[in-house]
Formats: structure tokens, sequence, C-alpha cells
């Protein structure tokens, strides 16, 4: 560990064989001098993108299932936006954006589903291609990563929920790649996502050792933290009460959220033994998207990263829910054919996935964070790559941005096809992350949605 003279450095460790374990923000590792210099270290900028599949059930025959009634701060929340009622001060819905980068153009009426997540964060029409020579542009998350996340272990984390690995043709045409992430670090380099919450706890927490080592340790339910307990209690002794108690919950949950993957992987062990599923991947959604939540908290509490993407599952996909009593593939039920019935279906899936993403801001804002909390110091994009899912559009995007950073507890609509771009822009900007362009970006918003973070 760091020896510690007047104050502790920011990036102080706890080590153990086969572990380096990152530490929340501690009173002892600002100085005390003023209040400015304090609030000024305690904020560090976090960005994160949550990715919803198959679009959402808009609007139709006067039933606002997505798009909230009125503008400014006197509006009517939605169905499907109904679980951010909590959250409402600090929530912007942007109506009006598009990506007409996502539009068919010159290759032809499909592969919709392909263009509507790759111009997601790059605002950039894909290359038309099933091949290894697939071409995208840089998306927002990347342009931040190398500022924002220069100083953290992991400049970004790219995480999904569905299958990470498909290749060849997935849509009409075009590569599997432009489905599998939303992270693009060059035109031709996409990043790949990890939908293992073993893979990700190991890479957050654990520095490598050997395969035999974190092997052994997995077998025998061993915790990481058994290794550096012995840093642990030296560190311990040097902390005030305030900081004693920060450390003390951080390191509950990081090792309750360890028990629940060994319990993960012990019942796929006793259950399904013959699943070709990476051990460590639950089978419910319920509990795979709450681990990898709590893992993008822990993250960032550590601040181990500051930049997320993360995928609620990928375009096409057949996911049932029995967790709500849909039994559909969501795919499929997202082609609701305007049929009343499966509209209100499509709508409950969409408000579910708006809960297990209210569930995150809450765990983000119970989370203190140098003068404030979690929430207080990131900017959220929560939103789909599809508006009308039965008719694949690419305008009017279902978006919400929550956190610091706009003026919240408003919904404001911009002239219809106003370049998703314009809102990335006036999110890197409020990170602090210079950028002229993005895509197809024709500017920013307009100023006064700004506040500060």
């Amino acid at each position: 560990m760091i020896v510690m003279k007047q104050a502790l450095p920011r990036r102080t460790f706890l080590r153990g064989i086969g572990v380096t374990l990152a530490l929340p923000l501690l009173d002892a590792m600002v100085p005390a001098l003023s209040m400015t210099a304090r609030t000024a270290a305690n904020a560090p900028r976090r960005l994160g993108f949550v990715y919803c599949p198959n679009g959402v059930s808009m609007n139709f025959s006067g039933i606002n299932y997505w798009k909230p009634k009125g503008l400014g701060e006197d509006f009517e929340l939605s169905p499907i936006l109904a679980p951010f009622a909590p959250f409402r001060n600090q929530m912007l819905v942007v109506s009006g954006l598009a990506h007409r980068s996502a539009d068919a153009s010159e290759d032809g009426a499909n592969g919709d589903h392909a263009r509507g997540t790759s111009t997601w964060l790059t605002g950039v029409h894909p290359k038309h291609t099933s091949g290894a020579d697939v071409y995208n542009g840089i998306s927002a998350d990347q342009v931040a990563a190398p500022v924002i996340g220069r100083d953290t272990p992991l400049p970004s984390l790219e995480l999904s929920l569905d299958l990470n690995y498909l290749v060849g043709n997935c849509g009409n045409g075009y590569s599997c790649v432009y489905m599998n992430t939303l992270a693009w670090r060059s035109p031709t380099t996409p990043l790949p996502t990890e939908n293992n919450p073993r893979a990700v706890f190991e890479r957050l927490f654990g520095d490598g050792g050997t395969a035999a080592q974190r092997l052994e340790r997995a077998r025998e339910n061993r915790s990481i933290l058994d290794s550096v307990s012995a840093d642990m209690a030296r560190l311990q002794a040097r902390l005030g009460p305030n900081d004693r108690t920060t450390v003390t919950d951080y390191l509950d949950a990081v090792r309750e959220i360890e028990r629940r993957i060994q319990t993960v992987e012990t019942n796929g062990q006793k259950e399904l033994p013959d699943l070709e599923r990476p051990v460590g991947i639950p089978e419910r959604f319920d509990q795979h998207v709450g681990l990898m939540f709590e893992l993008q908290r822990l993250a960032f509490q550590a601040d181990v990263t500051r930049v997320v993407t993360f995928m609620l599952g990928r375009e096409l996909n057949f996911r049932s829910y029995p967790e709500i009593g849909i039994t559909e593939g969501h795919h499929g039920l997202s082609h609701h054919s305007d049929n009343p019935v499966q509209m209100a279906r499509y709508a409950k899936l969409n408000t579910y996935q708006a809960e297990v993403f209210a569930s995150f801001l809450e765990s983000l804002r119970a989370t203190p964070d140098g003068d404030g909390n979690l929430l207080d110091h990131s900017l959220l994009l929560f939103g789909a790559g599809l508006s009308n899912s039965n008719l694949h559009t690419h305008y009017d995007l279902p978006l919400t941005v929550f956190g610091g950073g706009f003026k919240g507890g408003r919904h404001v609509a911009y002239p219809l096809d106003t370049p998703m771009t314009n809102l990335l822009l006036s999110m890197l900007d409020k990170a602090g992350v210079p950028a002229e362009t993005l895509g197809d970006s024709s500017g920013r918003l307009v100023p006064e949605l700004l506040s500060e973070i």
C-alpha cells in the first residue's frame, strides 16, 4: 500500500495475490485546505450510456407510452418514464432528435437494427459490409475516455447482457460487429463488450495473478478481500471514523456482489451442467442486469473508470421476460403492428427496463461522493437507437438524460430531425471533453439547458 504522509494519495490501493483493490474517495485523500479545493477534488466527472434494443412503444391513438405530455417544467411523466419520478429534478427528457445517418440511404430498406446501434454514439452511417472491413465513426464515449479516463485504471468499460461474440452477417448484409457494441475507438476499431459478471468483477478488482490462482480462488469460494486483509487492517488503523465507515461499507458491497456471483456460478454448475453460457452469467434477466449495474456503481465509486457503455440487450434479440409475465421474444414483441394489446405489452417491457435503470440511479444517489453523491457527479444517457419499433424509425428518438450537468425537471422538444449528436456534444462539453464536432452534428443544445456538473 502507498505510505500515507499528510494525506492519502487519491489512487490508493489495497493489494493482495492477484488483487489490486481501488478505494473510494476518502476525506484522508483530500488535503485540509479550502472548501473550494475539497469540492474540486471530490467531483470527478463521469459519463454513462445505457442502450435499450428494438426501440420502444411510442405514442398511438392518443396514448403516450413514452413521450410526456407538456413541455418545459410543466410535463406529465408517461407510463414508461413513470419509474423515474423520484429523479424528476435530475432528469431531462429530450424529444425531436434523430439519427438520419441511420437511415437506409443507398444501402436499401433493411438493416435498421444494425444502423440504429452503430450510429447511436457516432452519428456516422456505417459501411454496408458483413466482412472484416467494417467502418463507422469514433463514438462519444471514446472521445471522452482519453480525457476524463486518462487517470483511471480503465479509461472506459463496455458492457452488455446478450451474446458478445457473434460474427458474420447479422442484419441484411451488415456485420454482427455493428450490433455487438456501442463503442468505437476509431472508425475501424469496435470495442468488444463483456457480459459475464465474473469477468467484469475480475477486471475491476483483480490484477491477474496466474490463471491457476484465480481458478483456485473461484473454486474455493474465497473472496478477493481475503488476500488484502493485512493491507486493509493497516489502512483502517490510520483512518478517521467517517473514512472507516466509508471503507467498511464499500468493502461490504464488494463482498456482497462477489457472493452473488459465486452463488450464480454454483447454481449454474449444479443445475445447468450442459449449458454453453460462460460461468458467471445468470439465467434471469433481473439477476443479470442487477449485477451488471452494481458493478458499474462500484467502478464509479472506486474511480476505476469514469466512462461506461451498457447495452440492456442486443438488437434482434429474442429474450423473454418471465419475471413480468412476458413470454414472447423481445424483437418479435416489438413488431406490434399498431395492435393496442401488443403495444401495451411492449410498453410493459419498456417500463420494466426503466425500472431496472431507476434502481441503478437510486444506488448512485445513495452513494456519497465528495460534496454530493455519485448521481450528482455523473451524466447518464438512457434511450434507444429506434423510436417506433414497428416501423424502425430513427427520428424523434426516445432519450432521457440524468444526473448533473443539465437543468433537470424538464421535457424539451427540438425541431424534428435535430441531430442526436448535438446532445452528445453537449454532454461532452459538460464533462469537460473538448470536441468541435461528432458525426453529423450541427451544433450544441441551446445553452440555457446546461448547468454545472
